[in-house]
């Protein structure tokens, strides 16, 4: 809520009028009259900080200091790394990550009242939306009742889930859910939820408007920053903070300006344009910084173009992609139904307070990169990372350098998969998905998709029969278009039916393949590819079966479903055959720019929208059937696999403790680059054979219940279990073995769950190593809470990505750099030493302190370590055991 505090920033305070209301605001130039600085040279997406800092002036939290200081970010080049406190306007959630801070704040109710405290304390004071999107998955593809039943099979498996999130929906207050089968967060968010200016009541009951700004429990909540509104990515932790009233502690970012000119040529997509940038960004380097879009290339790019690319934020490393309020933000916000009068007020709150991009919109910049978009071309990402980029025309032999290089398999080794009348290689396209928030928001590239499919269908091609196809778009609204435009009945022609409204594919959740393609997949040990129109391409992520996947647009995603395989080249060899016997290549089916426009401009509509989000909370009937008992706090289903009561405030003491050196540590895992969430806490399926199969199967839940580790974030046992548990994960203390293992106290090899518990028996504090970019991907919290569940103490890696690196403070483990040209290699670890780090006991934020290790021959070495405890709050929260602990004492000592 918007308070009035401070006599410098009340005189920033003035009124608005608009269609006739008066509504006030806080001036960023009647800040600069008023003595405070000059702020006229801010980037946008900074101004929307600094408004931040005004409206919550308090003299303590905020200080007029940290107000200035933004002025002197603009005079010192774009630099000025302050620690400040930022409230952002609302929270969203989505259900993987949302279950598990709904479960956190259940078991915090518990926690109060075992402090003294009043339950009613726990409840969010700023806006909550959950919108579930991630728990459907693909069991039933390419036939018309393929929606149904994956519907039908998705409450089977997550009843337990939607009973506690509905109990949540009715004890909480400020938190609605949004019902399956409605859309992704990002996508409900972009055409609903968002308002790019949001207006509050003061205590004074006065009308006050703000940007509309918020944090979200994943990483791609950036997508929002196409329509202005300045949101990121935070862990599940940060989140509850956030929405139980405790700032979001920041440094002033950088801001690295992005310039994009000319316009996309024929023939190339929004998808392609983002891949080129995630590969520039991560190049130029932008992490923990904003990233923002101007230049005379905007005037020709479309709202849902710019969401495409805000989207990837977490892809190129920035904390967002910003792209400040012009014309096409209006235009956006009246096509997808928004009320009149909020267009009214983005337009004049935007042009009096300095938002808005004219043509003389020139801010400075800590740096600068420039992009003609009229140099686009076809491309692809993979097939690991979303940053290795391939044009199109490299992609065969991008693949058969991959294959040399990376997987070290022959590419022609044939396997015969029983009862077809094919064979299974290398480079067979397994899964074609049309999925995730990233594309299936952007209308051009999904009537393209539905137009590639027409072509291709009116020539008498098919998939081939050894692709997985789906189509899941980001909101029902899409359908609808799809529909209108007569390109649903084309795509379910050639496999692309409907099989339901979420993230699918992109999370993890593809499903089983075809039992004899999996068992040939497996025989010859082939790398199977997946083509995907989601962000995310890691390892292990996207199904069991498939070493190789890639990033594409939606038509491209259908062309290699009708090719089946990597290793023929898409703008030179035909995808197959028409019904009158001739070679059918890419360029016949492949859609004018302006059949995309004219379909675009018929069927996507402002009415479309406001029908579709005319009861986005209501649910069908499966939703309302759902019965929850009401009651203050939760109780606890005993014997549930899914939501069980986490250990973090059980028997808690009413004070903080004090940091403390961490001494004779043993290494759990020696780790490389590029260490993902989801290297480190997976979100897809899990074998019987694994700690959490066994945990399950000991409590009588078959395989086929298990459903994935996302869908079952609500149990501590089972995501402990699942910690370090990817299949593709390696732990460089063994040789040549990839999964979740490592050596246990008697140097055999075990699980990494079951040597830590060994660990933790006899009282061992445990560090883990790593390379460059830890934690990278998801924002998933239990890659966190997982590390620190296990027992380790500290992470020590050569840089972190934001998240994690945060989500790692907020659950108590300190993350620690290594310093002075330092690595794992470089100190020849094996992962037999012992470690201890002092310093602790007396540390401040950024510190470099000792870190001794003893090696297993009794030599030992002292390095420095910098400690990334960035700021003084920081500190707090690892003293009192994390940042939860933090807010649940506080709360606890204000009742």
């Amino acid at each position: 809520m918007p308070i009035i505090v401070g006599q410098d920033t009340a005189k920033a305070r003035k009124s608005l009028s608009v269609n006739g209301k008066s509504i006030a605001y806080y001036s960023i130039p009647a800040a600069t009259a008023a003595g405070l600085g000059d702020f006229s040279k801010l980037p946008a997406s900074l101004k929307v900080v600094l408004e931040n800092m005004l409206r919550f002036e308090d003299g303590k939290t905020v200080s007029v200091d940290d107000i200035k200081a933004f002025a002197e970010w603009a005079t010192l080049g774009g630099k000025n790394p302050r620690e400040i406190a930022y409230r952002p306007a609302r929270v969203l959630m989505q259900d993987f990550t949302g279950v598990p801070a709904v479960v956190d704040l259940a078991a915090m109710r518990d926690g109060i009242k075992g402090l003294g405290g009043d339950a009613q304390k726990i409840n969010p004071l700023n806006p909550v939306d959950l919108v579930i999107d991630h728990s459907v998955m693909i069991d039933e593809f390419g036939n018309p009742r393929a929606f149904q039943m994956n519907v039908d099979r998705e409450y089977e498996r997550n009843m337990e889930r939607y009973t506690f999130l509905k109990w949540g929906q009715n004890a909480f207050n400020n938190f609605r859910v949004v019902p399956p089968g409605t859309g992704i967060c990002h996508q409900v968010n972009l055409e609903y939820l968002a308002q790019t200016v949001w207006t509050d009541t003061d205590q004074n009951g006065a009308t006050v408007a703000y940007p509309d700004t918020l944090v979200g429990t994943d990483s791609h909540t950036t997508m929002v920053n196409g329509l202005a509104v300045l949101g990121w990515g935070v862990g599940g932790i940060e989140a509850e903070a956030a929405m139980l009233g405790q700032p979001v502690s920041m440094l002033i970012p950088e801001v690295v300006g992005f310039k994009l000119t000319g316009q996309m040529v024929e023939g190339t997509t929004a998808t392609d344009l983002v891949l080129k940038v995630v590969a520039m960004l991560r190049k130029h380097g932008v992490v923990g910084k904003f990233v923002e879009f101007y230049g005379e290339g905007l005037d020709h790019l479309p709202l849902a173009d710019r969401a495409t690319i805000a989207n990837m934020a977490p892809e190129y490393g920035a904390t967002c992609g910003f792209f400040p309020i012009d014309g096409e933000t209006l235009r956006y916000l009246r096509q997808t139904g928004r009320d009149e009068d909020r267009i009214a007020l983005v337009e004049a709150y935007a042009k009096e307070n300095g938002f808005w991009r004219g043509a003389d919109y020139a801010p400075v910049y800590t740096s600068t990169l420039e992009l003609d978009m009229g140099t686009i071309v076809p491309a692809i990402s993979g097939p690991k990372r979303p940053q290795d980029y391939l044009p199109l025309t490299d992609a065969k032999s991008g693949f058969a350098k991959e294959m040399a290089e990376t997987f070290k398999r022959p590419a022609d080794k044939q396997v015969p998969v029983a009862g077809e009348d094919y064979t299974m290689s290398s480079g067979k396209v397994v899964i074609a998905s049309i999925t995730s928030c990233t594309n299936t928001s952007n209308p051009y590239v999904l009537i393209g998709a539905g137009l590639v499919a027409r072509k291709a269908r009116a020539l008498g091609l098919d998939r081939k029969p050894w692709v997985k196809t789906s189509l899941a778009p980001g909101s029902q609204v899409v359908s609808e278009y799809l529909e209108a435009a007569g390109l649903q009945e084309d795509l379910d022609a050639i496999g692309f039916n409907l099989v339901g409204y979420g993230c699918t594919t992109c999370i993890g959740n593809s499903g089983p393949l075809q039992p004899e393609i999996s068992a040939a997949i497996n025989e010859g040990d082939l790398v199977a590819t997946a083509v995907l129109s989601g962000n995310r391409n890691f390892e292990g992520r996207i199904s069991p079966d498939v070493r190789a996947n890639y990033l594409a647009s939606p038509p491209l995603v259908v062309a290699y479903a009708l090719a089946g395989d990597m290793n023929i080249d898409l703008t030179t060899e035909p995808l197959g055959t028409s019904k009158d016997g001739k070679p059918v290549y890419l360029k016949d089916i492949w859609p004018t720019n302006k059949e995309i426009a004219d379909l675009v401009n018929q069927t996507v509509t402002r009415e479309a929208f406001q029908s579709k989000y005319a009861d986005v909370f209501k649910g069908d009937a499966k939703w309302q059937a759902v019965e929850v008992t009401e009651s203050e706090t939760y109780d606890w289903p005993p014997t549930s696999t899914y939501i069980q009561n986490p250990p973090y405030f059980q028997g808690m003491a009413k004070e903080k403790g004090k940091i403390t050196n961490i001494e004779g540590a043993r290494v759990l895992a020696l780790l490389g680059d590029m260490i993902t969430t989801d290297h480190i806490s997976p979100a897809g399926s899990f074998k019987p054979s694994t700690p959490a199969g066994q945990y399950l199967t000991e409590r009588q839940v078959a395989p086929r219940e298990f459903n994935s580790y996302g869908s079952r974030r609500g149990n501590h046992e089972v995501m402990m279990r699942g910690t370090f548990a990817n299949i593709r994960i390696k732990n460089e203390m063994l040789d040549g073995v990839e999964g979740g293992y490592t050596l246990g106290p008697d140097g055999q090899q075990t699980s990494i769950y079951d040597a830590s518990m060994a660990y933790q028996a006899a009282g061992t504090p445990l560090v883990i190593f790593a390379g460059i970019e830890y934690g990278a991907g998801s924002s998933r919290d239990w890659a966190a809470k997982g590390t620190a569940l296990l027992g380790v103490k500290a992470v020590i890696a050569e840089s972190f990505e934001r998240i994690h690196r945060s989500n790692l403070v907020g659950m108590g483990v300190i993350p620690f750099e290594f310093t002075g040209g330092d690595t794992r290699k470089s100190l020849g670890l094996k992962g037999d030493e012992t470690v201890s780090i002092s310093g602790l006991d007396t540390i401040q934020p950024l510190q470099v302190v000792p870190c001794t290790i003893t090696y297993a021959d009794g030599s030992v070495k002292t390095i420095q370590v910098k400690c990334r405890i960035d700021t003084a709050i920081e500190v707090e929260y690892i003293e009192h055991g994390g940042v939860l602990h933090y807010v649940l004492r506080d709360l606890a000592k204000s009742a």
